[in-house]
């Protein structure tokens, strides 16, 4: 690490599930990572400060700028169209594209469990056999009897949003169906009573 730069600047805003998988060494410096559903690239300072070959997706145009911006400050080498204005569930990427695909706080704004699954599937698409996935998505494990179904799987939470919530029975399903190997069991954490947030973590066959 740089002596000049703290924690803060060194890996910005990182999830703190996804800076865990970072320590266990599961991500290291050279892999082609995704981040599909980027925002404006809060969880991609320590990758593009370490040598990652990173790409993002987000459908908000002004999202990516920032993106751009941050990787040309960070990463000047990185080729602007790595990060693209397309929805997660229709990518331009190539097939088994990349080491790790990330998708932080993306999978709830799913209107419903079709569009849910097709982005679930495209980010698979684009994960080459033996890659990481990982995801960090809110459920309703832990908050069943707090949260209030609207249709299907979007519910009304305490927190005031809406959101689609998976729960453990259909991350299992859906794991299966794809031919994943999880590499943490799923984890859960209850926010005060007002929304779950779930860390699903896979590798692909």
């Amino acid at each position: 690490m740089q002596p000049s730069l703290n924690l803060q600047e060194w890996f910005g805003s990182i999830d703190i599930y996804l800076f865990d998988q970072l320590l266990k060494g599961r991500l290291v410096p050279g892999m082609r990572v995704l981040d599909a559903g980027c925002g404006a690239g809060r969880n991609l300072v320590y990758l593009l400060r370490s040598g990652f070959e990173v790409f993002g997706v987000d459908e908000s145009s002004a999202a990516i700028t920032q993106t751009r911006q941050l990787a040309a400050e960070l990463a000047p080498h990185l080729p602007q169209n790595n990060f693209r204005v397309e929805p997660v569930e229709q990518m331009s990427f190539a097939d088994a594209a990349f080491d790790v695909v990330l998708s932080s706080a993306v999978l709830h704004f799913a209107m419903d469990e079709a569009q849910w699954m097709a982005m679930v599937k495209e980010m698979w698409r684009v994960l080459q056999p033996g890659g990481i996935f990982f995801a960090r998505l809110a459920s309703s494990i832990g908050m069943e009897d707090q949260v209030k179904q609207i249709a299907g799987r979007r519910y009304d939470l305490p927190d005031g949003s809406q959101r689609l919530l998976v729960d453990e029975a259909m991350l299992l399903s859906v794991t299966a169906a794809l031919g994943g190997e999880f590499i943490e069991p799923i984890k859960t954490t209850v926010v005060q009573n007002m929304r779950a947030m779930t860390t699903w973590c896979l590798r692909k066959h």
